[in-house]
């Protein structure tokens, strides 16, 4: 198969032959249709990820279609259309017997704990639990953002934050996760606050129904004294969608009196700790969550909202490239994270 390769953290990866993988006993094969661009692929490429051994094939979001299933698969067929949480559980351990798959003990990742999908095919774990049917009618492309940006989204301001119709929500961050979230919570009746630094990202969460923007870079040292500004007070549910010591601190600040501060966007040890004001936290007595994914599981509401129109994903894809200028984007993601979804889609030979 052609897959995107990199051989050192942080230098260039590339297109290359690899061996084509093979299912585990309770696994499948699956040909990747569509596969999104992340953040999180960057931070692995970077070298931010404990469980990324070398030679790597980076991606986690995909959609696609079973090509191969391992002998103790019972739920799917060859052919049947798929796409996955990126996180993949063992459906075994006790934090999957509580349904809460997305923090599995065992859990495996693809393109991190193993070779992902930027490439022409990927192997995925304990298919039974893990695979969420693509519906008739949702595209590969919208569906591979489902896995990861979109799902986690959902999970964050729906689950987790507990999204209330009428509530004020922040959104610090409007790249793929932002944006998915800003989408969400409107959908949910909450006024939106959409924070970032690009222009361009702002008038994307506009258009996905905003009620108010915030330039961050007209707030260095962050954004929270605007948003409570802007809000009357603070707003009831903020999250960092980014993951930076300053849009982790400027959500908490963003918040008012027992609001609910969301963690999403990754905080790698080499940005150094976000200074949380606790201080605020206790007096005002916030909630500080974190939010990690979502089980499959739990995608039905989800989808259900993707099938009658009320959620968009298809609007968050703004871009398409092909697998050959997959590594130059991944590059470009350190100086230049792009707002809405990028998708790669491998191309065959005929």
């Amino acid at each position: 198969m052609r897959a995107v390769v990199f051989e050192e953290f942080g230098q260039a990866a590339r297109v290359r032959d690899l061996p084509d993988p093979a299912p585990s006993g309770a696994g499948v094969v699956v040909r990747v249709e569509a596969t999104g661009l992340c953040r999180s692929d960057w931070h692995g490429w970077m070298g931010h990820d404990p469980d990324i051994v070398l030679p790597h094939v980076p991606g986690h979001e995909l959609a696609g279609v079973i090509e191969e299933t391992g002998p103790g698969v019972r739920n799917w067929r060859v052919g049947d259309r798929v796409t996955v949480p990126f996180v993949c559980a063992c459906g075994r351990c006790p934090a999957c017997a509580s349904g809460a798959q997305q923090v599995c003990e065992h859990q495996t990742q693809p393109g991190f704990t193993h070779w992902g999908s930027f490439a022409e095919y990927v192997a995925l774990e304990q298919a039974d639990v893990n695979l969420v049917a693509v519906p008739e009618g949702l595209s590969s492309a919208t569906a591979a953002g489902l896995g990861c940006r979109f799902a986690t989204a959902f999970r964050a301001v729906v689950g987790q934050g507990r999204v209330a119709p009428g509530e004020w929500v922040a959104v610090h961050g409007c790249g793929g996760v932002g944006l998915s979230a800003v989408m969400i919570a409107v959908a949910c009746g909450a006024r939106v606050v959409a924070v970032d630094v690009s222009q361009r990202a702002l008038e994307l969460a506009r258009a996905f129904g905003a009620a108010e923007c915030v330039d961050a870079s007209a707030h260095p040292s962050g954004a929270g004294e605007a948003v409570r500004e802007l809000t009357g007070g603070g707003v009831h549910l903020s999250l960092d969608a980014l993951g930076s010591p300053v849009t982790c601190s400027a959500s908490v600040r963003s918040l008012r009196r027992q609001g609910r501060h969301v963690q999403v966007g990754l905080l790698p040890p080499a940005t150094g700790d976000p200074v949380v004001p606790m201080a605020r936290v206790i007096g005002l007595e916030l909630e500080i969550l974190g939010s990690h994914g979502m089980a499959a599981h739990d995608y039905p509401p989800m989808m259900d909202m993707v099938r009658a129109g009320t959620l968009r994903p298809d609007l968050l894809v703004t871009s398409t490239i092909t697998l050959d200028a997959a590594p130059a984007a991944l590059t470009a993601m350190g100086t230049a994270p792009g707002a809405g979804v990028t998708i790669i889609e491998p191309a065959r030979e005929a």
